[in-house]
This record gives structure tokens, C-alpha cells and sequence, in this order.
């Protein structure tokens, strides 16, 4: 991430996300949630869609497990790319 205390302000949208959508003991519930009246979707849900998403967007269904399959494919690619890089630098 980021190294250096001048650089704050490049932390601070990770640090609000996490602030904003962790459980508080005294009320059960995200701040988020009390605000908005609904659960926020992180980043990495609104790149490999929720069901919430979906239904909000109305995506049909064949277009839907279109996208889903084109997604787990780049993932798994992605895995096993990140798997090859890291056996080329780790010393046998």
C-alpha cells in the first residue's frame, strides 16, 4: 500500500470503507446501514456482482451466467498467473 505518514490521504478511502461497514456492538448494525437503510457493496462485489446487484441493474439471466462464467474464467487466469509468477521467484 502506501508507505509514509505524508501520504494519508491515499489510505484514507480504504480506511473510511472499513470504518463505514464493520458491525458496531452497541447498535448490531453497520453505520452504513443505519444510514442508508442497506448493506454496502464492496468494491469486489460490484466486479463480480452480488445477487442485490443484479437485481438492481435487472440482468437477465442468461446474460447474467454469460458474465459470471467470463469472470470466474479471468479469475482463475489471473490465479494461476499470479501461481506461475511466484514460483519463478521463489528459489528451488
Amino acid at each position: 500500500m502506501v508507505q509514509g505518514s505524508r501520504q494519508w490521504h491515499k489510505k484514507l478511502p480504504f480506511t473510511l470503507l472499513g470504518y463505514h461497514t464493520t458491525i458496531r456492538t452497541s447498535t448490531g448494525a453497520t453505520p452504513y446501514l443505519l444510514v442508508h437503510r442497506t448493506e454496502a457493496v464492496i468494491p469486489v462485489k460490484v466486479e463480480i456482482p452480488s445477487l442485490r446487484v443484479i437485481v438492481e441493474v435487472e440482468i437477465d439471466d442468461d446474460e447474467w451466467v454469460k458474465t459470471r462464467l467470463e469472470q470466474l474464467s479471468l479469475m482463475n487466469e489471473k490465479r494461476l498467473t499470479s501461481v506461475e509468477a511466484k514460483d519463478k521467484l521463489s528459489p528451488n
